[in-house]
């Protein structure tokens, strides 16, 4: 178990599976932790858990580390969770409330370069950029030099946004450059925001030319976007889902784009990565990444800095750094 001089006199950190962050920085988080790497272990879980972690009161974890009621029990000293990342949806958040355990996550980290992500998908299904390449490619240019023009020009678009936290704002400064209208969609009507709030998503969609998602899946999202909504957003629209795929119902949105009742998708996410439906790969309006809005070094080596700034306020007793909202 020992990583480093001292181990004993250091903190425990229960790691069940190690995510990219934790990966790239081991060695540093082992010079302030005693590392319980419970995935080398030949035992279960549960096995592993009892025996060795039963003083330990913090866990790192990714977002693909399932964080049950059942782990949470074996756990008596637990006090809080950190991941490494941004999505907390796999995290039991009710059970960690009602345990009193504290549970952060490195959202801000990744806001910008999710953000700057939301955008580039906008920009290539908006001006075709993938197809235009792919007709190029072919040698098409040459005897058929009439390529279909652009959906649409971004500039003066009225744009909605679906989740309006840290990548949500950081969307709308970026859209302001491009002069478009923008609205949003939230729990809640933030004061401080000077855009139109559309308490209804459908209401949002209706009104829009584009959707950006920017929301957390959760139980209320899951399928938020379904065919009322891209009926909604009509013929015309574009929608972007830079968040989790499950908030889209996925079929739906494929049965859209075929039948041409929204213009195009971005899609960075999907409802069974990395299982992406076969009818998306031959549609020129659709625009595809594997899951990857911001998976960089720089983004990764502050990700590691917050996450290792709300693990030492915890256990130095002061206020965490990036908390998660256990009560909504």
């Amino acid at each position: 178990m020992a990583e480093s001089e001292n181990q004993n006199e250091l903190p425990q950190l229960v790691i069940i599976r190690p995510g990219p962050i934790f990966s790239m920085h081991e060695g540093l988080f082992g010079e302030k932790f005693r590392l319980l790497k419970a995935w080398e272990s030949p035992e279960p879980l549960h096995k592993f858990l009892a025996k060795y972690a039963q003083s330990a009161e913090a866990i790192l974890c990714s977002s693909v580390t399932p964080i049950t009621a059942d782990v949470l029990s074996l756990l008596p000293s637990l006090g809080v969770i950190a991941c490494e990342n941004t999505g907390v949806e796999l995290i039991d958040l009710k059970e960690c409330r009602e345990r009193g355990i504290s549970v952060t996550n490195a959202g801000p980290a990744f806001s910008r370069d999710v953000a700057d992500m939301a955008l580039g998908l906008l920009l290539a299904v908006a001006m075709r950029i993938p197809a235009a390449d792919r007709y190029i490619r072919a040698r098409a240019w040459p005897d058929h030099p009439c390529f279909p023009a652009c959906n649409f020009k971004l500039r003066g678009k009225h744009v909605g946004i679906v989740g309006f936290g840290n990548i949500g704002s950081e969307v709308a400064k970026r859209l302001e450059a491009f002069g478009c209208k923008i609205s949003y969609n939230s729990r809640k009507k933030k004061p401080y925001v000077p855009y139109e709030f559309y308490p209804q998503v459908i209401d949002l969609a209706y009104n829009c030319n584009v959707l950006i998602i920017c929301c957390a899946l959760t139980d209320r999202t899951h399928h938020m976007i379904n065919r009322d909504v891209l009926k909604a957003l009509g013929e015309d629209g574009i929608i972007v889902n830079v968040a989790r795929g499950p908030i889209i119902d996925e079929q739906q949105l494929v049965m859209s784009l075929i039948s041409q009742e929204i213009a195009g998708a971005g899609l960075d996410v999907f409802e069974d990565e990395p299982n992406v439906p076969s009818e998306l790969f031959e549609l020129d309006n659709v625009v595809l990444t594997p899951h990857r809005g911001a998976f960089t070094e720089e983004v990764f080596s502050n990700a590691f800095e917050l996450t290792m700034a709300n693990l030492e306020a915890f256990f130095s007793n002061e206020p965490l750094i990036t908390p998660v909202n256990l009560h909504d």
